[in-house]
């Protein structure tokens, strides 16, 4: 009916709102309610369709930025990621038990299940995890070194579930599901609290990050090459009157091939000795053995290369074309790059005892990426990224929100350097203690740099850098188990 409908999208742009911009992240925690009365009494096939709704608005609404790059790769994106959703309200419909109680496991487990399996199938996609718009909300997101960004999202449905459920006359027969809901809700609250008081330990180091704010449309112009190559020697020039140990560049800022071409690196080679004793880590494409192109990070000190690590996890229709035999026939393929992912998860050696992990573009979405540099001994993680694509939108404020919980996560800092997007300095504990503005504050469409110290941290620090997502296993456990009871039943 009109009311379903009416209310299925009510909850679809709340949801919207949680995210940059306008960044109302307070709203997550009712967003889902009104689309839970809507999906209260629906039969399975109408539950499936308003949840598809819900999904396509949500996306459309939150990922619209994609349209930059694509409008086909947008709609296709869109389509597909409302499929979640539409699953979610599916087995919603069919699972919905009269025993509230059970619905405050199950239905945070559907939806941790379904965000982990977007998460990593056909490539993964990431973005706009719900646990995402709390980044934030620093006492509520430490959980995350135990469960993931997922534990975060599953305590926000939660917390849906208990509001819909004391609203509705389920509830009524049983006080259990909302104290069950604020017992949580303080659990997770004194955990935060407790992380939030610990002070960091480790070795201080600054580090210094440059953003040079080069259009996309100018990154690949040859004429534009010696522009942005004096305006990177500049910015770096004015960063390191602050002595930095590190000094670092965004994804593929060298205008060219580093390593190939000889005048280039001659420039790069003599600015790395100017800045020595300290380290430059630049991002630069790399032409490796059978002519192969790599999207790499290249470590130089006292003008030489020290270290190089090629980009595990490529951009599929940016980088490289997937099932090329299917899609290589379309004309949007030509415009597609030709990269090939790297094989080794390098950790650079920048001095004694720092060990850098390198995520470049949107790798640190990946959180498993973060998570082995960590295991193979990084004690600080590098973003280096370009979201010139994606201009003035909300899309480099979401592509943040998975740095602060791959800082979380495994107790490392995220230090951010963005051609344009936010270039910053994460914390241990998910604070964004320092970034890139221009005098008023902007820290998008800015050129600058910005030196801020950092402390390092030693071993595994984290029960997730160790055990990774036991947690969303856990729910995907849960859910099976409860359909495989409903289909017996």
């Amino acid at each position: 009916n009109r009311m379903s409908i009416f209310l299925s999208i009510i909850s679809a742009l709340l949801l919207i709102l949680s995210f940059p911009k306008p960044n109302l992240g307070f709203l997550a925690w009712v967003a889902l309610v009104p689309w839970l009365f809507a999906l209260q009494q629906t039969k399975p096939r109408r539950a499936f369709l308003l949840s598809y709704m819900v999904g396509v608005i949500f996306f459309s609404g939150s990922l619209y930025w994609v349209t930059y790059v694509s409008s086909l790769g947008f709609s296709i994106l869109v389509l597909y990621l409302g499929l979640y959703f539409a699953v979610f309200g599916l087995f919603f419909s069919i699972l919905n038990t009269q025993y509230s109680i059970l619905n405050l496991l199950f239905i945070p487990c559907l939806w941790v299940a379904l965000e982990y399996i977007r998460s990593h199938l056909f490539s993964g996609f990431g973005w706009a995890l719900l646990g995402y718009s709390q980044y934030r909300f620093l006492p509520i997101i430490q959980i995350s070194d135990v469960t993931g960004t997922y534990g975060v999202s599953f305590l926000i449905v939660l917390i849906n579930v208990g509001i819909w459920q004391a609203m509705s006359r389920l509830a009524k027969k049983s006080l259990y599901p909302v104290l069950c809901t604020l017992f949580s809700v303080l659990l997770v609250l004194s955990y935060g609290h407790f992380k939030l008081n610990q002070k960091p330990e480790g070795k201080h180091i600054k580090l210094a990050v440059v953003q040079g704010n080069i259009p996309q449309w100018q990154k690949w112009d040859p004429e534009a090459r010696d522009y942005i190559l004096e305006e990177y020697i500049h910015l770096t020039e004015q960063a390191k009157a602050d002595g930095p140990d590190i000094v670092i560049w965004p994804e593929t800022s060298v205008p060219g091939y580093l390593e190939d071409d000889v005048e280039l690196r001659k420039e790069i080679s003599s600015l790395s000795q100017r800045i020595s004793p300290g380290y430059l880590l630049v991002g630069t494409p790399h032409v490796g053995e059978e002519r192969k192109i790599y999207n790499s990070a290249t470590l130089l000190r006292q003008g030489e290369i020290v270290q190089r690590y090629d980009k595990l996890h490529l951009v599929p229709f940016g980088e490289f074309i997937p099932w090329p035999g299917f899609f290589s026939r379309f004309s949007f393929a030509e415009l597609i790059g030709d990269f090939h992912p790297g094989k080794d998860y390098t950790v650079f050696e920048a001095g004694p005892g720092v060990k850098l992990g390198v995520l470049i573009c949107f790798e640190d979405v990946f959180s498993y990426l973060a998570r082995d540099f960590v295991r193979k001994g990084a004690n600080i993680l590098v973003n280096m990224t370009n979201d010139a694509w994606f201009r003035d939108s909300s899309e480099p404020y979401q592509h943040l929100q998975a740095s602060v919980f791959r800082a979380v996560e495994n107790r490392v800092p995220v230090v951010r350097s963005a051609n344009t997007g936010v270039s910053c300095f994460i914390s241990q504990l998910g604070e964004i203690e320092a970034r890139v503005t221009d005098d008023s504050g902007k820290d998008v469409l800015v050129a600058g740099q910005k030196n801020h110290d950092v402390y390092t941290t030693g071993g595994l620090s984290s029960f997730y850098t160790a055990y990774g997502d036991i947690f969303a296993w856990f729910c995907i456990v849960i859910t099976l188990i409860t359909i495989v009871l409903k289909v017996k039943r």
